[in-house]
């Protein structure tokens, strides 16, 4: 089973000393279609970040305050230091997760099981080493959107993906990376139950969620092989996960 997350904007500084940068060194480096897009987009980030500040600032989406600070960090993003990807995010879904207080047999699987969905990058694995960088699913580089770059080579790499897919990424990740059309691979939607068993959707407890329940998950056990024993296996953990709209899952969201 593949738990696919989504980046997020805030990344921790720091990693080896040292190490740099090596596209032949993440998931799937042996796929031409994805190391093209990663050197695609590693180039046309470099091409923004040379010119205009205030330009590059405005087509990544970032404010006056932290602009020098995350055009710094791109315009080093070939030699600055490297640390796992699950440990470089951060904010609410990966604080929730805490990947540094998983037991060593949780972590382990998150290096089998996870994928970050980086919009430089691509999918990532959990230990995949990455740089600091400034880059989102929204952000506008040179050459065109960066759906048109990256939805052909990720949709194929899932769709070779034998086993079940959770997608717990946004949508605008999602897009970037479009899930195969099967039942094994579903979206999560996290909702609200009400106390009349009412169901709506939530946002503000959405990433928290999400990040509990993946440590949840990795926990556990080893990730089941069917959707049918995910479902069994989120009870067992205490969680409500339970089929939706077609093509997704629901997930109850804890609001504590």
């Amino acid at each position: 089973m593949l738990l696919l997350l989504p980046p997020s904007e805030t990344k921790r500084d720091g990693g080896a000393p040292g190490s740099a940068l090596d596209v032949d060194a993440l998931l799937a480096a042996d796929d031409a279609a994805v190391r093209d897009a990663r050197l695609a987009t590693l180039a046309a980030l470099e091409q923004l970040v040379a010119g205009d500040d205030a330009h590059a600032a405005r087509a990544l989406g970032v404010g006056a305050k932290i602009a020098e600070a995350e055009l710094a960090r791109d315009r080093a993003v070939r030699s600055s230091p490297l640390m796992p990807a699950l440990e470089r995010y951060t904010g609410v879904l990966f604080d929730a997760l805490d990947a540094p207080t998983l037991s060593a047999a949780a972590r382990e699987r998150a290096g089998r099981h996870v994928r970050i969905h980086s919009a430089l990058l691509g999918l990532l694995g959990a230990d995949d080493p990455v740089p600091a960088y400034r880059l989102s699913h929204s952000s506008r580089l040179p050459g065109g959107a960066l759906r048109r770059r990256w939805a052909p080579a990720l949709g194929a790499l899932l769709e070779r993906h034998e086993g079940p897919i959770l997608d717990l990424r946004s949508e605008g990740y999602a897009a970037l990376g479009p899930l195969p059309a099967r039942p094994d691979a579903l979206f999560v939607r996290v909702v609200a139950e009400g106390p009349d068993g009412a169901v709506r959707a939530l946002n503000h407890f959405n990433k928290k969620s999400k990040g509990l329940f993946v440590r949840a998950l990795l926990e556990h056990g080893d990730p089941p092989d069917s959707v049918e024993g995910l479902l069994e296996v989120a009870r067992e953990a205490g969680w409500v996960l339970r089929p939706g709209a077609e093509g997704e899952l629901a997930l109850v969201a804890r609001e504590g």
